[in-house]
C-alpha cells in the first residue's frame, strides 16, 4: 500500500487546484493514504477533501529556512513508514523535509537546485499548459508524461469537489443571520496577489446595486484586508438597498466561507483563492481577469464566466501595473458582468 506525503503550496487557489493530484492518486491506488504537510490556514481547506486522511501542520512560515527544524520534522516523520512523497512548491526547502524523514521515492518538478533532494525528478512542466495538469501529471510514470496531451486536456483529469455538510451550511448561515428568500450572488473583491488583479472597488459597488436592483442579495467575502474594501462598497449604495447587502470580510473563517459560497447561486471573483473555492463548492463562477490568465489558473467548473480585456499588455502577471493605467480590469464594465447573470 502506498503511504504518501503531500508537501503543499501555500496559497489558498493552489491548495483547493492540488485536490486534483489527491484524487488522481486515490483513483490510481485506492487503499492508499495521503497525508498534506501544509501551513495551519489550509487545514480548513484539507478537511473538506475525502482523500485526505491527515493534515499535517507546518510549523515554519512561508520564507523560512530554518535548516535544523527541517532536518527535525523530517525526523520525526520517519516513523510514519511514508514511500512516496510529492513536493508541489518549488522551492529547494520545500524538498528538505521529504530528504531528511528518508521517504524512499520523492516526485516533483525542477525547481532551485533539487537534484539529489528529490530522486524522481521532472524537467518538463511548462510543457504542461495549467496548473492543476502540473500537479496530476505527478502522478503519473516520469517516461508517459510528455506533454498535457499525454493527459487527455484539463477536461480528462479530475477536478477539485469541497465536501459539504448539509446541517453545518445552515448552522454558518444562521450563525450570520444570513436567509435565503433572495437568490445570493457573492462578490469577492480582493486578490492577495496585488492590486493589478483587483477589478475597481466602483465597478463591483455598481455592479451590487445593479444585482440587488433585478431581485439578488449580495454577500461579500474576503478576508480582514478587504474589509476597507467591502465597507466602502456598502457605502456607495442607497439606504433602499442596505437590506439586501452584507459584508462577511474578516468575520468568516476560511471554513464558513467554504459553506456561505456553496450557497450562492453566482460568484464574481477576481483570480484568487476565493474564486477557486466557489468554482469547488459547485458555484456559476464569474472570473474576473487582469494581469492575470484563465490559461494557466482557470475556475475548474463546468459553470463558468470568464471575463477579460484583450488589449495588448496583458496578461504582464505583474502584482501592481507596469504602465499605470490598469485598463485591463477598468475596461471591463459592470453592465458586462450584470449580463453573465441576468441571461445565464
Amino acid at each position: 500500500m502506498k503511504k504518501i506525503l503531500i508537501i503543499g503550496p501555500s496559497w489558498v487557489g493552489d491548495m483547493v487546484m492540488s485536490q486534483s493530484l489527491y484524487r488522481e492518486l486515490k483513483q490510481q491506488h485506492p487503499d492508499s493514504s495521503i497525508d498534506v504537510l501544509a501551513p495551519a490556514w489550509c487545514k480548513p481547506i484539507l478537511s473538506r477533501m475525502a482523500e485526505v486522511d491527515n493534515a499535517i501542520e507546518m510549523p515554519l512560515s512561508h520564507g523560512d529556512v530554518k535548516l535544523a527544524e527541517r532536518y527535525k520534522i523530517g525526523k520525526s516523520l520517519r516513523t510514519k513508514g511514508y514511500t512516496h512523497a510529492y513536493v508541489l512548491p518549488n522551492s529547494a526547502k520545500s524538498a528538505l523535509i521529504p530528504f531528511f524523514a528518508k521517504i524512499p521515492t520523492r516526485t516533483g518538478w525542477t525547481g532551485e537546485s533539487r537534484y539529489g533532494l528529490l530522486n524522481d525528478i521532472r524537467p518538463n512542466k511548462k510543457a504542461f499548459t495549467f496548473m492543476a495538469e502540473r500537479y496530476v501529471a505527478l502522478a503519473h510514470p516520469k517516461a508517459e508524461m510528455r506533454d498535457s496531451s499525454s493527459l487527455g486536456g484539463l477536461t480528462n483529469i479530475p477536478w477539485p469537489v469541497l465536501q459539504l455538510d448539509n446541517t453545518l451550511v445552515r448552522a454558518t448561515a444562521n450563525k450570520f443571520n444570513l436567509g435565503l428568500e433572495l437568490p445570493v450572488v457573492g462578490l469577492c473583491p480582493g486578490a492577495e496577489f496585488g492590486p493589478a488583479k483587483k477589478w475597481p472597488t466602483a465597478h463591483y459597488a455598481e455592479l451590487t446595486k445593479l444585482l440587488i436592483d433585478n431581485g439578488y442579495q449580495v454577500w461579500l467575502f474576503g478576508s480582514q484586508k478587504d474589509a476597507e474594501t467591502t465597507s466602502d462598497i456598502i457605502l456607495q449604495q442607497p439606504d433602499t438597498h442596505q437590506d439586501k447587502i452584507v459584508s462577511l470580510a474578516g468575520k468568516t473563517s476560511l471554513e464558513e466561507a467554504v459553506d456561505l459560497l456553496s450557497l450562492c447561486q453566482y460568484v464574481v471573483s477576481n483570480d484568487s483563492g476565493l474564486m477557486h473555492v466557489a468554482a469547488a463548492v459547485g458555484c456559476h463562477v464569474i472570473g474576473i481577469y487582469g494581469s492575470t490568465s484563465p490559461s494557466y489558473t482557470p475556475p475548474l467548473t463546468d459553470q463558468v464566466d470568464i471575463i477579460n480585456t484583450d488589449i495588448e499588455c496583458r496578461p504582464c502577471f505583474k502584482r501592481e501595473c507596469p504602465l499605470g493605467h490598469l485598463r485591463c480590469l477598468k475596461e471591463i464594465s459592470p453592465t458586462s458582468v450584470l449580463r453573465k447573470i441576468i441571461h445565464a
